[in-house]
């Protein structure tokens, strides 16, 4: 699979001028539409000139907006793949043979670490290790399982970690204790979920800094995330692989442990002494 355009911002955003990261960060909002449009359009969202625009699609790698544009289209209609379109239909395997599936989730996971930066990691880590805050977790109807595996591990290190579990309607009650000093960690991958995207919306207007997880095509909540890590998602079969996702899950809890380092270790040992009776 070759490199999605959010890859490609993300490997390129330290050699860009600060005009570039301005239209970088308005496509990333505005995921791909605004590519889709005129340079002059999109130039005027963006606030920065013409020739920086283009300026920034050579930055990726493009010989012109017309090569740009192309890639966006191409992006924008496997983002609209529903698994039935997606379905195998290969020949029968030996039973020896390992599914294809395997592979491509190793380089899916290579992959995405290629791209995703150490620097996007520790900007991710640094609120969700914020003692001052508290920090909620939410997925989809694939990717909660991965939110509710982090807040099992982070409610042993800090305090005011959040599972927003059930229905719809319960994570907007909760929105009352949500504030300017909190954040909210949303896994979202194609398709996206429309009831996702209304509560970070709602959240965001809270000032609830948000972080997205998401995969190549960049969920809709894009727009409203301070932090966005792309991950691949993409394997032969008629389902996103979400093992590059897990991944990151565990690689932000490793960071946020060893960010905490010393009090969360007195955390842990508490409850430790708590498990056991200990007074």
């Amino acid at each position: 699979m070759q490199s999605t355009i959010a890859e490609m911002i993300a490997e390129r955003s330290d050699r860009m001028t600060a005009g570039e990261r301005r239209a970088a960060q308005t496509l990333v909002a505005n995921y791909p539409l605004i590519g889709l449009k005129t340079v002059a359009d999109f130039s005027q969202q963006a606030g920065v000139s013409s020739p920086t625009i283009l300026r920034f699609v050579a930055r990726l790698g493009f010989q012109n907006y017309a090569d740009f544009q192309n890639r966006l289209q191409e992006e924008l209609a496997a983002q609209l793949q529903s698994p039935s379109s997606r379905v195998e239909r290969g020949g029968v395997r030996s039973a020896r043979d390992l599914p294809p599936t395997i592979d491509a989730t190793v380089e899916n996971i290579r992959e995405t670490f290629r791209h995703v930066s150490a620097r996007q990691l520790a900007e991710a880590v640094g609120p969700m290790a914020s003692m001052r805050n508290k920090l909620f977790l939410l997925g989809g109807r694939f990717t909660d399982p991965i939110a509710r595996y982090m807040a099992a591990h982070l409610t042993l290190i800090r305090p005011g970690v959040i599972h927003l579990a059930g229905q719809e309607s319960t994570w907007r009650d909760r929105l009352v204790d949500m504030g300017k000093r909190d954040c909210l960690l949303v896994f979202d991958i194609r398709r996206y979920q429309e009831g996702l995207l209304t509560f970070t919306e709602k959240a965001n207007k809270r000032g609830v800094q948000i972080i997205l997880v998401t995969d190549g095509w960049l969920s809709p909540i894009a727009r409203f995330a301070r932090h966005v890590i792309a991950t691949r998602t993409e394997v032969p079969s008629a389902w996103d692989s979400c093992t590059a996702l897990f991944v990151v899950a565990e690689t932000l809890i490793g960071e946020t442990t060893r960010r905490l380092d010393a009090d969360g270790a007195r955390r842990m040992s508490e409850i430790e002494r708590l498990r056991s009776g200990e007074t």
